[in-house]
């Protein structure tokens, strides 16, 4: 029996055998050093945010690619090390935000491990099959399609219902594009059971608008408004729920640009002017509970894709975000280690963050760097 640096051993049964004897050759002139040890898991894993970590927009961070090339094997452990994306962003497909995703970082990014704000309503689709829903958020028909392709097949926007009444709210004419994106259907014959906030509205006032409309009138366009404090409790409410939390998000603009949770409390703060209380919602999107127990479920499962068989848990979770209040909070009531990076909202100069990091590094490659150095000082 021949043993080597940290308990590693060879049994050697017939030098005689070449096949054998090239093996033992080769190994001799082999530096067996830890390096060269390949685990059998990799011993931490990442959660990536997107924007102001890996993209600013369309434009990719310089430190954004030689952080995914240490996590495709050339790090210390000489393994790929297994990594998702998760972002509050959204208003695409998620194979049309995987295809610009690897088109611009330069790895191949796969639907089984990038998460957006409203991929976890593809869990609601077979509850909403058959109901008219409203989606609110992106450009034209965007959305809309997003969700009849989750399953909701009977999914309507605030720029079907202009297009059905042009009154609803007199303040602004669709464009011929717009238009064109429209279905037909009389929202006055047509119950909403839902609104669903995809993504970030692009038109607040419309939107906030049909919005009370279909909450007040119980879902039917143009019916009587009735106090949700004097509906029978009998009566099914309309359902509301937001995708994204965020205030703030890291745009190209020198400051953070306003996000869907400043258009959340902008409507809320019209419906409390209206009926005197805010409305009950439902909340996805980091940093709520639900999406990151949804995230740390594909992240396993995609820990299995990369390992090539199933794994019996994650290996330590390192995630990385530009925002205290979603990336930070939520991995850290995850239990999660959390790394802060400077290149998107949180600026150092503005004082410490709202929600203390594990660490905080100038960018995505030095928080890449020193999870995998902690790692290793740990012995893994």
């Amino acid at each position: 029996m021949l043993r080597f640096p940290q308990g590693h051993a060879l049994r050697v049964t017939r030098l005689t055998s070449p096949r054998n004897v090239g093996a033992f050759a080769v190994l001799r002139g082999v530096s067996l050093t830890r390096s060269y040890r390949k685990p059998a898991r990799p011993p931490l894993s990442f959660v990536f945010d997107i924007d102001g970590v890996l993209l600013r927009e369309s434009t990719v961070l310089p430190a954004a690619k030689r952080a995914l090339t240490l996590l495709e094997g050339d790090n210390a452990f000489r393994t790929k090390i297994p990594y998702i994306l998760v972002t509050n962003g959204g208003g695409k497909t998620e194979e049309d935000r995987c295809r610009d995703l690897t088109s611009q970082l330069g790895f191949p990014i796969t639907t089984s491990q990038f998460i957006q704000c409203h991929t976890i309503l593809k869990s609601h689709a077979h509850r909403y099959a058959e109901e008219p829903v409203l989606v609110l958020g992106g450009r034209q028909d965007e959305v809309k399609k997003i969700a009849q392709g989750y399953g909701f097949k009977k999914a309507y926007s605030t720029l079907d219902v202009k297009a059905w009444n042009p009154h609803v709210w007199p303040f602004y004419d669709l464009t011929p594009e717009e238009l064109a994106s429209t279905t037909p259907v009389d929202f006055s014959k047509t119950r909403l059971s839902a609104i669903f906030v995809f993504h970030d509205p692009r038109n607040w006032a419309l939107d906030v608008q049909v919005a009370i409309d279909v909450i007040l009138s119980g879902g039917v366009i143009g019916a009587p408004y009735v106090n949700p404090k004097k509906r029978s409790s009998a009566e099914k409410p309309v359902q509301l729920v937001f995708c994204n939390p965020d205030l703030q998000w890291g745009a190209q603009f020198q400051r953070p640009r306003l996000g869907q949770g400043a258009f959340r409390v902008a409507f809320q703060a019209v419906f409390k002017g209206l009926t005197g209380m805010e409305y009950p919602y439902e909340q996805y999107g980091k940093p709520t509970n639900a999406t990151y127990q949804f995230a740390e479920t594909v992240l396993r499962e995609h820990t299995a894709k990369v390992l090539g068989g199933p794994v019996g848990g994650t290996p330590s979770v390192y995630m990385i975000g530009d925002n205290p209040e979603s990336d930070i909070a939520g991995a850290n009531a995850a239990g999660w280690s959390s790394i802060l990076v400077h290149t998107g909202v949180y600026n150092p100069e503005d004082g410490p963050p709202t929600h203390q990091p594990t660490h905080e590094a100038e960018d995505v490659e030095a928080a890449v760097k020193w999870a995998i150095e902690l790692r290793r000082a740990y012995g893994a």
